[in-house]
């Protein structure tokens, strides 16, 4: 499966840990968010765009706008899909592929409340390959918490972790098989962290000590923690 740009080359000039950042508000609502994003693209894993949970009913020339920006700044742009752990049905899953890809000219694809089940690994099977035609050098599988080995097999990057911080601190130990993958295969996602430095780099060292070499940690709290960045982000200039 794995992807001519799968970034667990050596020699890449991305090294861990770098940041997977879920920014889901309107660039005219938060302007200067986007801004930092762009501004300190050298760590940056990627950005997920999300218009609507999904690329939306039209394209959004605002989103359009700073998809073009990141990717000029050497930042890969996942398209957010919904697969509702299995229950959405492939062609709608592909319609939102093949639209971020034409509206947004995404290069990598996050689809986001993936099934951690072994019985599902045939469906999400074919929806990579799906999302590999639609042009997605990145494929990113958002399970929330540690999926099915066989998983590894089909995408670039499991998110084996997301929830808030209480929760991220008492999490258990990663099971044995994810020893079998390097650290870059890996992404935790942390909501409701206590603002400032301090908190911050504990969520990274968590990270690093739990083996995800990708991750990103906000303040962010409630139905909507998104719509913040990482403090190291909040803070740069």
């Amino acid at each position: 499966m794995t992807h001519e740009t799968y970034k667990t080359d050596e020699t890449d000039e991305k090294k861990d840990p770098m940041l997977l950042v879920p920014l889901y508000e309107h660039p005219a609502d938060r302007p200067e968010a986007w801004e930092r994003l762009i501004r300190c693209a050298d760590r940056l894993h990627s950005v997920v765009l999300n218009p609507e949970n999904g690329p939306g009913a039209a394209r959004d020339e605002r989103f359009a706008l700073v998809a073009e920006r990141l990717r000029e700044a050497g930042v890969p742009v996942l398209g957010y899909v919904d697969t509702d752990y299995g229950r959405r049905p492939h062609a709608a899953v592909v319609q939102d592929l093949l639209r971020h890809r034409d509206w947004y000219a995404t290069d990598g694809a996050f689809l986001d409340q993936a099934s951690a089940d072994p019985e599902l690994l045939p469906h999400y099977g074919r929806l990579t390959v799906a999302a590999r035609a639609a042009g997605a050098h990145t494929l990113v599988l958002n399970h929330g918490a540690h999926p099915h080995p066989g998983y590894a097999e089909i995408a670039d990057l499991l998110v084996t972790f997301e929830g808030p911080w209480d929760a991220y601190r008492d999490a258990a130990a990663p099971p044995p098989w994810t020893a079998d993958h390097p650290a870059q295969r890996f992404c935790h996602l942390v909501y409701a962290v206590p603002p400032g430095e301090l908190a911050a780099r504990l969520a990274g060292e968590l990270a690093a000590e739990r083996g995800a070499g990708v991750h990103c940690a906000v303040p962010g709290n409630g139905p909507h923690p998104w719509g913040t960045l990482p403090y190291a982000l909040e803070t740069a200039g």
